[in-house]
């Protein structure tokens, strides 16, 4: 059913200016270089580092050359490619990319941690092991692995394997891991004997679980990123990486009658439920065709959803099925979470490809009213090697403390910073493992988000090598 221009405008009314979330993000016009009423790159920011009892100090510069924290906190390394090793002798894979964590036996934290690998395993010196009976295109190098930390011991082991560009994705309310594609190869593309392109299931508690992997068809085969579940309408919602033209936000729906739970999605048929591509409209009901169009804080659009013609993308690709004027673009739809009633969902920039530029946005969908509402616009970075300012939000987390927590893939210097309910940025860690020269020093991006259940460490990766580490410190509750 078609959302009505009078059902946008009374949702509109309840939703306010869309500055106010209910929960425990609120609003968030982040700075440095947020534009809460300013044209993207107008130069006009403020500085949110010097409010007053808002986040937890200047970051402290590494001895080690790794990671700059606050006073008072530390962090250690959880894994790291080509050093530590699985259970079964093999190096630890590179590139890590989206994690999630979950309460593990004997209070353990088990993580599962994508590895962002593309193309020939002759490509990269350490891929993901291809694990007896957790394969599923023995010539893809990417996958998944399961960490379990405790307090004296750390195992890692495969949790899926042959799969190809393991960026993002999303844990789901049964406690497994949606891990995510991000590549529309087929089987005769580099190198790969399967069609690839979709998402898979990962259960970090029950490896046998696991064993022949299985695509799950029925969520399309795109250049997926990230995903997350609507634990009451059973609906998921999925982001697509793309350009040329640029991506789409998907939602899926399941058919009547099926029940959510572990390893039941692996079950559906391909075309199962319903794949459907948003199209926003504004107040005036007039159609929006990209969203880097929103330039104020507070931007409210309804969405309606148009259905996907050939999920599979048997011969054009999902994105490239729809005229201009059916659905809504965006570049770079990368991070998103599920939290306070819907989904928080990153654009990360924005360049030539769309209509405006921006350094990142980060938008609400709230189900119930069919609303989407700009919460975060970063003006474009005029100078990224310049500390300070921050840039191409990626993978995000609702943190346990208030606001989110938000994993910098931009260029020049790499940040975890967080955005407080009112809209106030402040640095967590900084990247100092500088992976270029001393003349023309380059950082790789942080993903991998996430803290543990119970709220004390936030685990993050450095991608490249692939590093995940573990932050500890005084966290508190930040002030709006």
């Amino acid at each position: 059913m078609s959302l009505t221009r009078r059902d946008f405008a009374r949702n509109s009314a309840i939703t306010g200016a869309g500055v106010a979330l209910a929960g425990s993000v609120g609003a968030l016009a982040t700075a440095p270089n947020a534009l809460a009423a300013t044209e993207p790159g107008d130069g006009e920011a403020e500085s949110a580092h010097g409010h007053h009892g808002v986040g937890y100090g200047p970051l402290v510069p590494d001895p080690d050359g790794i990671l700059a924290l606050p006073a008072g906190f530390s962090y250690e390394i959880v894994t790291y490619s080509g050093r530590t090793t699985l259970e079964s002798g093999e190096f630890t894979p590179s590139h890590h990319d989206g994690t999630a964590a979950f309460d593990g036996p004997r209070g353990a934290t088990l993580l599962v941690n994508n590895h962002e690998l593309a193309g020939p395993r002759a490509k990269w010196q350490y891929p993901v092991p291809l694990a007896e009976g957790l394969v599923y295109d023995p010539a893809a190098s990417g996958g998944c692995t399961v960490v379990e930390v405790r307090r004296d011991h750390v195992a890692e082991w495969v949790g899926i394997a042959g799969t190809a560009t393991n960026c993002a994705g999303g844990s789901t309310p049964w406690d497994t891991w949606l891990t995510c594609e991000e590549t529309e190869d087929k089987a005769g593309q580099n190198g790969m004997t399967k069609d690839h392109g979709y998402v898979f299931e990962v259960d970090p508690a029950d490896r046998r679980a696991n064993r022949d992997p299985e695509p799950i068809k029925a969520l399309g085969r795109y250049a997926h990123e990230a995903v997350v579940v609507d634990p009451k309408r059973g609906h998921l919602y999925l982001t697509e990486d793309a350009a040329g033209p640029n991506g789409l936000f998907y939602r899926w729906t399941p058919p009547e009658g099926f029940r959510h739970g572990r390893g039941r999605l692996r079950t559906l048929a391909d075309d199962a439920g319903v794949l459907q591509a948003f199209r926003c409209f504004d107040s005036g009901g007039r159609f929006v065709d990209d969203l880097s169009r929103a330039t104020r804080i507070g931007t409210v659009y309804g969405v309606d959803w148009v259905e996907v013609p050939d999920r599979d993308a048997r011969k054009v690709s999902t994105r490239k099925q729809f005229t201009d004027g059916q659905i809504t673009r965006a570049r770079k739809l990368e991070g998103m979470w599920w939290g306070d009633g819907g989904a928080y969902i990153v654009s990360s920039y924005a360049r030539a490809e769309s209509p405006l530029q921006h350094d990142g946005q980060v938008w609400f969908y709230h189900p119930g009213r069919r609303t989407l509402t700009l919460k975060v616009l970063l003006g474009v970075n005029p100078d990224p090697a310049r500390d300070g300012a921050f840039d191409g939000p990626d993978n995000i987390t609702v943190s346990p403390y208030g606001g989110l927590v938000v994993a910098e893939d931009g260029e020049g210097v790499q940040h975890l910073f967080g955005a407080t309910d009112s809209g106030r940025t402040y640095p967590i860690a900084r990247n100092e493992l500088n992976i270029g020269t001393e003349a023309a020093p380059e950082y790789s991006e942080f993903t991998g988000v996430t803290f543990s259940p119970d709220g004390r460490t936030l685990y993050a990766n450095i991608q490249t090598p692939g590093i995940m580490l573990a932050v500890t410190g005084p966290w508190k509750r930040q002030k709006r």
